[in-house]
């Protein structure tokens, strides 16, 4: 029955599917009406703010747009035919990401769950008559287009997340407060802001402020007993205050980690979403453990089947955020920290476009999320490379100054052609949130010599031989004190563990482990854990280079430093060797290019050989990618920086294989450090021998197997 609308050709309609005529789509069809329409709103939201009506159509072109990409997929078998089809559709989104750049809001019509409105249902009806495609009847639902193939991208959604949504199903955005995305059109529209705001901090002098005010700390205490130093309360007090946006770029040692943590809380963002590079992400559950105890925190391995979909605090590193994304974005996350924030400077990147995609939809559903970069290089070097910071943080979008960073820049009133606008600029971007610290700056507030713990997940298929070599061991000493205690014929019993026979299966065992070779024994696990450590452990040091300056990377084995050599070269950074092999002119030849040449940034050092009796106080960052097995030569190479002319207080980065005997020789290095030790700067003091750690750290591994014993 014809529709009354006078053209009886098209009577005779279904509510089944939407009848296609056959016409050559290349010259005719959906996608010339599509991209002409297009064409119409890019036009509209050039000449100024976007109408309703070029919203509506904004709308409908995405959606036809997407429908036709599906049905072309579907049905077009020439091979040529369907990407020419396919790529005329890539021009029409292309058109309206575009026209997307210059008013955001029009991102939220492309949602899941976006509503088509009566107007955008009539409009949708016009263009398929246009393209000469039969629609369905009004009110008649259109069936669902054809599946589409899966996408290349891998995307994932673990089990304990899909349990956490059917928990809380009726997570609503929070728009109660939102700040507008765009500021009124004044003096500064018609000027192109953001090369100028990047040229302001280039040009700034040496007396610029690197950062924002902040107020005095309200307090040092923090929650366990900690205690926290006064440049990090600083910033704890401003999220406490109700600043949200941090551009956190305090030079490596500072304590960044526990002060996202702690502005976090402060400002109630949880869930939290944190970021970071792999090598750190299992320090981050561990701080945030230390410094927020009551809060829960989970990382994000592979597909995630081992995290905590309940978590308080999601931490995932670059490398798989892309198969998390989609879950990631929609979990109602109210804060979000991406760590070693260079990471995402090149805009162009699956990972830079993956974080900005999510800060956008963190910014769209809360009103005031907490928003934090953190990084510590300096922000003299390569501006350009902060635009995606910025934009993730929400300053800036593609084109222009967002709303609050463009309001005050109007407030200066001034413009580019003004020569005073650059460095009042300058401090507007500033004042929206960037803390910088450098360790002269706040020495007294921190040790002038520390150590810091980094704990690092090794490669799966290595972790678990290491694990299973650690279980054999075990097992070896339990057999071993199971048969002792059968051969004892007198003497009195003992109740639990006999530790007093612990101790002599122990010894025995450290002494065969000292005389043999090619058996699994201590020395051969710490040798594969440095072995298993030494790429992630030359990836920090690398990181620690290009934000901090020069840094001394200590290992025990000549694999372990060839290994980090090999990561320095093809990161592109120049380094100095220093081993125990190396005729004395060539060893100082390499000690002075280090000290003296500004390009060499890594002397990758022998734990034993250039322990002592060299000066590297050029640097205040140093590595140990593997452990000694005392705390004296520990500090002897620590103390090839830390001595007379450096002028920084110096940290020492000890990288440590979680789950593993290297976690536990650690605490026993620190727990065998006598007092006197520990208070002389220098101290060559032997507190404990190298035996006294290796025998407890047997001592320990076959305590815990028998208590583990059911």
């Amino acid at each position: 029955m014809a529709r009354g609308d006078q053209r009886p050709q098209r009577a005779h309609r279904t509510a089944r599917a939407p009848k296609r005529r056959v016409r050559d789509r290349d010259d005719d069809g959906i996608i010339p009406v599509l991209a002409r329409t297009a064409r119409e709103v890019e036009t509209a939201a050039q000449r100024g703010p976007v109408r309703p009506s070029d919203r509506t159509k904004f709308q409908v072109v995405a959606v036809l747009a997407r429908q036709e990409r599906v049905r072309v997929r579907a049905e077009i078998t020439s091979d040529a035919r369907r990407s020419a089809m396919l790529k005329r559709l890539d021009g029409i989104a292309l058109i309206l990401a575009q026209t997307a750049t210059r008013d955001t809001s029009l991102l939220e019509l492309l949602a899941e769950d976006a509503v088509l409105s009566d107007a955008a249902r009539t409009l949708t009806r016009n263009l398929l008559e246009d393209a000469g495609i039969e629609a369905a009847p009004a009110g008649v639902t259109p069936p669902e287009p054809p599946v589409a193939p899966a996408p290349t991208e891998r995307r994932v959604v673990p089990q304990t997340i899909v349990s956490r949504q059917l928990a809380n199903p009726f997570l609503a955005p929070d728009f109660s407060a939102a700040r507008p995305s765009v500021a009124p059109a004044r003096r500064l529209a018609t000027w192109e802001l953001l090369g100028p705001l990047f040229s302001s901090f280039e040009r700034a002098g040496g007396g610029a402020s690197p950062c924002m005010a902040l107020p005095a700390a309200s307090s040092l205490q923090a929650p366990g007993g900690r205690e926290l130093m006064p440049h990090q309360g600083q910033l704890v007090a401003a999220a406490a205050a109700g600043h949200r946006s941090f551009l956190l770029a305090d030079e490596p040692g500072l304590g960044k980690t526990a002060q996202a943590l702690l502005a976090a809380k402060a400002a109630n963002a949880y869930p939290l979403l944190v970021v970071v590079p792999n090598v750190v992400k299992t320090n981050w559950v561990r701080e945030a453990a230390l410094w927020t105890p009551t809060r829960s925190a989970t990382a994000i391995h592979g597909d995630g089947d081992t995290m905590d979909g309940f978590a308080d605090i999601v931490v995932v590193n670059y490398e798989v955020l892309d198969r998390h994304v989609g879950w990631i974005g929609d979990l109602g996350f109210r804060g979000m920290v991406i760590d070693e924030a260079h990471f995402i400077k090149n805009k162009t990147s699956q990972r830079s476009q993956h974080v900005l995609q999510l800060s956008e939809r963190i910014r769209s559903r809360v009103a005031r999320p907490l928003l934090m970069a953190l990084t510590g290089t300096p922000l003299i070097n390569d501006i350009e490379d902060f635009r995606a910071i910025w934009q993730f943080l929400g300053w800036i979008d593609d084109t222009k100054p967002r709303a609050e960073l463009m309001t005050v820049l109007e407030e200066t009133g001034l413009t580019p052609a003004d020569a005073g606008f650059y460095p009042a600029a300058r401090q507007c971007v500033v004042d929206l949130g960037i803390v910088r610290r450098r360790k002269v700056d706040v020495a007294a507030d921190i040790p002038a010599r520390r150590i810091a713990d980094l704990p690092v997940e090794l490669d799966e298929k290595v972790g678990r031989s290491i694990r299973a070599a650690e279980q054999e061991l075990a097992r070896r000493m339990v057999g071993r004190y199971e048969a002792a205690l059968k051969r004892r014929k007198a003497g009195p019993d003992v109740e639990g563990i006999d530790h007093a026979l612990v101790r002599r299966i122990a010894t025995r065992e450290r002494k065969e482990a000292t005389e043999a070779e090619g058996t699994e024994n201590v020395f051969a696990m710490m040798r594969r854990i440095g072995q298993a450590k030494a790429g992630l452990a030359a990836d920090y040091a690398a990181q620690l280079a290009r934000s901090a300056g020069k840094v001394v990377f200590f290992a025990k084995h000549i694999d372990v430093m060839d290994a980090a050599e090999e990561t320095f070269t093809k990161a592109g950074i120049r380094f100095s060797s220093i081993r125990g092999d190396q005729a004395r002119t060539v060893r100082q030849k390499q000690i002075d290019a280090f000290v003296n040449d500004p390009e060499v940034a890594i002397a990758v050092c022998s734990l034993t050989a250039a322990g002592v009796g060299i000066n590297l106080q050029v640097a205040s960052n140093i590595v140990l990618a593997e452990l000694s097995w005392t705390d004296a030569e520990q500090t002897q190479a620590i103390d090839r920086s830390h001595r007379i002319g450096q002028t920084e207080p110096v940290t020492a980065w000890r990288i440590i294989a979680a789950q593993t005997i290297d976690a536990r020789i650690a605490e026993l290095i620190d727990s065998k450090a006598g007092l006197a030790a520990r208070a002389l700067d220098g101290s060559d003091e032997e507190v404990s021998s190298s035996a006294d750690v290796q025998l407890e750290a047997l001592v320990a591994l076959l305590t815990d197997a028998l208590t583990a014993r059911p």
